[in-house]
């Protein structure tokens, strides 16, 4: 895979994520005012508006795969929104009251709404969850501004050209692989991963002040709160395998073990940044 393949399919993975967004754009909107949207497509569409109301999606349902996705994306394109983003979906932890200025995405897929009064009579909404639509029209704003990136001569390629190299020598790996290489084959794919792992504690501000080993690049990844112990046990796993093809302990690598290593490292730098 080339830089510019790779550079091509950032491009097309966002221009999905931009177009999904937009449909949640009227999903949300159209569960909070679904007379105001019938009429907005009942003017566009004329006949056939019943049509479009049937494609849009249920907000919760579709919500958190896109969510997810996109503060990936964003997390590798424009780190410095991440914050940003995340704050607009996530709950305070110190938020004491709940009003139209802090009311978040994680409130309306949980149907938080405000009211006064005791009674259902005379019980008045204080915040309710059309709260949540300009939040998550700055969060798809956030994901579009991704596209200035792609056309910016700021954009650092550094990471997209590295991805490259990655990919080229985990394909390298597993055609030793296939030859029966095993070792050879597990120390290409620890030295990607340890390259990698280096590049996310820089992406971090994460300074090493040991040897950049896999197992002390994980370490401190884990004690600043990157990954959680799940993950910490998995790249603990997969430098246990690297270890064994670098070393000999008396006992061979098998296939399997260099199979779920070249795997294992070439999810992780995919999902890791």
């Amino acid at each position: 895979m080339s830089t510019i393949s790779n550079l091509e399919k950032f491009k097309e993975d966002l221009k999905k994520l931009i177009s999904d967004g937009r449909k949640l754009d009227t999903a949300i909107k159209y569960e909070c005012f679904p007379s105001e949207i019938e009429n907005q497509l009942k003017v566009i569409h004329k006949t056939n508006y019943q049509e479009e109301i049937k494609k849009i999606p249920v907000f919760s349902n579709k919500y958190q795969m896109w969510y997810s996705e996109a503060k990936s994306l964003i997390k590798l394109l424009l780190p410095d929104r991440l914050a940003d983003f995340v704050k607009l979906y996530e709950k305070p932890k110190t938020r004491k009251d709940l009003g139209y200025g802090n009311y978040v995405i994680e409130d309306y897929l949980q149907g938080v709404i405000v009211t006064r009064g005791s009674s259902s009579y005379n019980k008045e909404t204080i915040v309710g969850k059309d709260a949540a639509i300009p939040q998550f029209e700055q969060q798809l704003n956030i994901l579009k501004s991704v596209e200035v990136r792609f056309e910016s001569s700021l954009f650092d390629i550094k990471q997209l050209v590295q991805a490259d190299l990655f990919d080229s020598e985990l394909d390298v790996a597993k055609e030793l692989l296939k030859k029966n290489f095993f070792r050879a084959a597990g120390a290409i794919a620890g030295v990607v991963l340890e390259e990698h792992l280096k590049q996310v504690c820089e992406n971090h501000c994460l300074t090493l002040t040991r040897t950049a080993t896999i197992s002390n690049c994980n370490d401190l990844l884990k004690q600043n709160d990157v990954i959680e112990v799940p993950q910490w046990r998995t790249i603990q796993f997969l430098g246990d395998l690297r270890n064994k093809c670098d070393h000999h302990t008396g006992t061979e690598p098998t296939k399997e073990q260099i199979d779920d290593l070249i795997n294992g490292v070439d999810k992780l730098t995919k999902t890791l940044f």
